[in-house]
């Protein structure tokens, strides 16, 4: 299981520059003024874990497939799209799609690059969207409230169980707070994602700044960190420009170009480390002679349910999973010197993965 992250942001603020240095295309135009980019462009990367390469040099595995990431580039938003200014019903529509967002804010000076408010403002432009975010959230909360009224006379459980927790969200957003705010239990969040809510979507911030800052950031990034510590949100200093230049070199070159520039990985490394993070995901391995592969699941996820990820019938007839631990298996170089160890460990259903087991998956066909 991969994720899908919508890169959101005013007009010109970065988003399809760093779409295309992620994608390492030019798919997405990157053009100085505002709905250059009119449809979502979608492009799936590859997750890069170095972890893969070594397992795979172990056990002389033929090919490397690394888990993949989507990311969406959607339509810049200005004010008033929640009311359908801009290309704003197009944008909310398309951010529902998403599993959470990739909040480009503009960190950088360019009397050449326009702002669409006339100013540089970080902080101001993540409480434009988030507000035309809530504005739509509450509407929407709203109109369906208003249409389960006739389901709960009629004694409707679904409806009423509905109507609680939207209600819970529309208290939250009139409070002046996103609904990712909203305490949820375990046994609610099933219903409570499927309310779809933009603003209850997690929210990762991402500081574009100019090149000389692409490895300490500035002032601006700096509010911007501290306004996401404040509300328990993560932010990453990134600059577009640096990265679509990167993302032209060969695995050399690129080493060579972020070390000069005071850079110890990519944008796109730390960007999606945080994605990660954000969304609570982890990584497994299956490794054999004809292929390393890397599965992406959610941590706490069940032996069973992970799994699945390969195959429905891999849970359905689970019978156990055979595991080693990233740092055993490459301590003892593959499966048979961590047997030899007291490695190798059987687990049953119970067992939670952890980041980085190497397992083996037996089942009933």
């Amino acid at each position: 299981m991969g994720f899908r992250m919508g890169i959101v942001g005013l007009p010109n603020v970065g988003k399809s520059t760093l779409f295309n240095a992620l994608t390492k295309t030019a798919a997405a135009q990157a053009a100085n003024f505002p709905f250059c980019t009119i449809e979502p462009n979608v492009g799936e990367v590859a997750v890069p874990d170095t972890r893969l390469d070594k397992l795979a040099e172990i056990a002389g595995s033929k090919q490397i497939i690394p888990t993949r990431m989507t990311f969406v580039d959607i339509a810049g938003l200005v004010k008033g799209a929640s009311k359908g200014e801009g290309l704003g019903n197009q944008f909310l529509a398309n951010i529902r799609e998403t599993d959470a967002i990739a909040h480009v804010l503009r960190c950088f000076e360019d009397g050449d690059v326009t702002h669409v408010e006339g100013r540089v403002d970080p902080l101001a432009d993540a409480e434009t969207i988030e507000t035309e975010l809530m504005i739509a959230d509450l509407e929407s909360l709203e109109k369906r409230l208003a249409n389960l009224g006739r389901k709960i006379n009629a004694g409707d459980k679904q409806a009423k169980e509905d109507a609680r927790l939207m209600t819970a969200a529309k208290e939250a957003l009139e409070a002046g707070r996103p609904a990712r705010t909203v305490a949820v239990a375990d046994d609610d969040r099933k219903a409570w994602n499927m309310l779809q809510l933009l603003t209850a979507k997690p929210v990762l911030y991402v500081c574009n700044v100019e090149e000389e800052n692409a490895a300490k950031g500035n002032a601006q990034s700096e509010r911007v960190a501290e306004m996401a510590r404040a509300s328990g949100a993560a932010t990453v200093v990134i600059s577009a420009k640096i990265e679509e230049e990167i993302s032209q070199l060969d695995a050399d070159e690129a080493e060579m170009f972020l070390g000069e520039l005071g850079l110890e990985e990519a944008g796109l490394d730390r960007l999606i480390r945080a994605g990660h993070d954000l969304l609570g995901l982890q990584t497994y391995f299956t490794v054999g002679p004809k292929e390393a592969r890397a599965w992406t699941i959610r941590k706490g996820t069940l032996a069973p349910a992970a799994a699945g990820v390969i195959h429905g019938d891999f849970e359905r007839g689970f019978i156990r999973a055979e595991t080693v631990a990233y740092e055993d298996y490459i301590q003892y170089r593959g499966e048979s010197g961590a047997k030899e160890a007291g490695k190798f460990r059987v687990e049953g259903k119970t067992y939670e993965v952890q980041d980085g087991d190497v397992l083996h998956f037996l089942f009933n066909a």
